[in-house]
């Protein structure tokens, strides 16, 4: 027996189908590309940085000592619930350039009365795939396919303080709050909320921090691909003291 369904119905379920195909194909697709090059050994970032000093991993409170710290995925307070660094972690890291620009935006801020609060800044590769295998959803968390800028030490998720009493700035969401009111674009927000979000964004731009438009609280360096992944414990990064070729 031939029945000739609505054309509306129709349409609708084929737009579903092609979508749900699309969608299935798209993640095949991601987890067969090959894994990228990732730097695992010591003695390897070593030899990287020595070539190029600028690619030097930079523990943010030995040069900005008035930061804080609140790195969300050493505890349970996360949204995964579960800590994904060692309990008690302690440091953060981010390549030399990307260390000195925040540290710019610190004395900057600071004479506004504001500082910054860190949550991540370096990841370790392997923590990357532990997002994936928990999550894969590449909306939310970077598919270790690729790599993130985190990986490259290139990408802090940070917030603002105030320096008086050392509470954060009601920035309209939390950390890791995915929803449009997260978005850069999104107005529906007291105007001091939009007013502390601009300070944020025009500050770390004028030190060369790109904005990632879904999430107020990530920015990166545009130049991440010059920088290799790593996947170095935080640990070991802590003493590495190398000099360059040209002996800087």
């Amino acid at each position: 027996m031939y029945i000739k369904l609505p054309n509306r119905i129709v349409g609708c379920g084929f737009i579903a189908i092609v979508l749900s195909t699309f969608f299935t194909l798209s993640l095949a697709a991601q987890d067969s590309i090959p894994p990228p090059d990732v730097t695992r050994k010591l003695s390897a970032y070593r030899q990287q940085i020595q070539d190029d000093p600028e690619k030097e991993m930079v523990e943010l409170k030995s040069i900005i000592p008035s930061i804080l710290y609140d790195l969300r995925y050493a505890t349970h307070n996360n949204f995964v619930k579960r800590p994904l660094y060692p309990v008690g972690t302690r440091q953060a890291f981010l390549r030399k350039k990307a260390a000195l620009a925040l540290q710019n935006v610190q004395k900057e801020l600071a004479e506004k009365g504001y500082g910054l609060k860190i949550w991540d800044a370096y990841r370790p590769y392997a923590v990357t795939v532990k997002f994936w295998e928990l999550i894969k959803d590449d909306r939310y968390v970077a598919n270790p396919a690729r790599g993130s800028g985190h990986n490259r030490g290139t990408a802090v998720d940070l917030t603002l303080i105030y320096l008086k009493n050392k509470k954060e700035a009601d920035m309209g969401t939390g950390f890791d709050h995915f929803s449009d009111t997260a978005h850069h674009a999104f107005q529906g927000l007291p105007e001091e909320i939009l007013q502390d979000r601009l300070l944020l964004r025009t500050t770390m731009e004028k030190y060369g921090f790109k904005a990632l438009e879904t999430e107020w609280w990530h920015y990166s360096l545009p130049d991440a691909t010059r920088y290799e992944l790593l996947d170095i414990p935080f640990t070991q990064l802590a003493p590495v003291k190398v000099k360059s070729k040209k002996g800087k």
